[in-house]
């Protein structure tokens, strides 16, 4: 029965490039402009309280401004069309932005870490601590509502830049929240070594926060295969069509808003060069309805007749038994 191959879920290759362009645009200029508020409004509270976390949480701050519009240029860049000399697009320059986020956290944490010990062993009075927690919350609230909106262009467009700006700033809801406890004990309860301790905390979430956003960079950059449900959903599409006999070596990978898919078909042998070209060519239009922003690549075999080819060649010399299985 055939399926319904409706692009309206979630996932890279789901839009065009032009969709896609045009909603991580909006998620990432709204990022650039919540960075550059908060920014100016921690400056002046780390100038009146003198706070570590503060600093902490400023120092977060301006590495998620830069962050975001190196991700601000990578999604715009990601989303134009192959050229002569970028035959594959450009998709992978979102992998690369995400990379490149991930170094700026972990150096911030550094920093962040080195600046807490220093404050441990000689504390710091914490004043205007009235301020430094309004500031907070403002960044608090801003930050909800910036979330928000990145989550739904991640789920709409599969963006892995985006999603690793995400990442930070879901980050800068849980760090804000420890920064605000740190500078009420702090200014309010006469405990001046909980401002550093925060600040150290802010600072080991920044490390785990860097991990995670490089992971997923690097899986992209290394090109991943998708996840098994969605070469699962791939296979099935390819195989809608009662004159395909089986769907082998499916090779996949994700490059910001674009998929690769390459697949080998098996056909019956008897079929016609312009019958078989028919069967692949309505396999890739089926492919597309689901993954508009796909390339596809579909390698015709005649069924029970075809020698390894292709990666199958090098498995067959190390194992025969893997020739079909990837």
């Amino acid at each position: 029965m055939p399926h319904d191959h409706a692009h309206h879920d979630a996932g890279p290759g789901r839009l065009t490039p032009g969709e896609a362009r045009k909603i991580t645009g909006k998620a990432t200029a709204l990022s650039v402009t919540v960075a550059l508020i908060l920014v100016v409004a921690k400056i002046v509270a780390w100038l009146m309280s003198g706070s570590v976390a503060i600093l902490a949480s400023l120092a977060d701050s301006a590495l998620d401004l830069a962050a975001s519009l190196i991700t601000f240029f990578a999604v715009r860049f990601a989303a134009e069309p192959a050229d002569a000399e970028h035959r594959f697009g450009h998709g992978k320059a979102e992998a690369f932005a995400s990379f490149l986020q991930a170094l700026f956290v972990a150096l911030s944490a550094g920093l962040l870490l080195r600046e807490a010990y220093q404050h441990i062993i000689e504390p710091r009075e914490v004043t205007n601590g009235t301020l430094a927690i309004g500031v907070m919350v403002l960044s608090i609230v801003l930050t909800a509502g910036l979330v928000w909106v990145q989550t739904r262009a991640v789920n709409q467009t599969g963006s892995v830049a985006v999603s690793g700006d995400r990442a930070h700033y879901m980050a800068d809801l849980a760090s804000n929240l420890a920064v605000i406890g740190g500078v009420a004990a702090a200014a309010f309860f006469a405990l001046p070594m909980a401002d550093p301790i925060v600040g150290g905390g802010v600072a080991i979430w920044l490390f785990w926060s860097a991990w995670n956003v490089a992971r997923g960079a690097l899986d992209h950059l290394l090109d991943r295969e998708l996840p098994d449900a969605e070469r699962q959903k791939i296979i099935e599409i390819a195989r809608d069509d009662d004159q395909v006999i089986d769907v082998h070596q499916l090779r996949t990978r994700a490059a910001g808003p674009l998929i690769h898919i390459q697949m080998h078909m098996d056909l019956d042998p008897k079929l016609t060069l312009e019958a078989a070209h028919e069967i692949v060519v309505a396999a890739e239009n089926r492919l597309l309805e689901k993954y508009p922003a796909a390339d596809i690549i579909i390698h015709p075999d005649p069924h029970g007749k075809a020698e390894p080819h292709g990666l199958a060649f090098f498995q067959s010399k190390d194992d025969p038994e893997a020739v079909e299985g990837a």
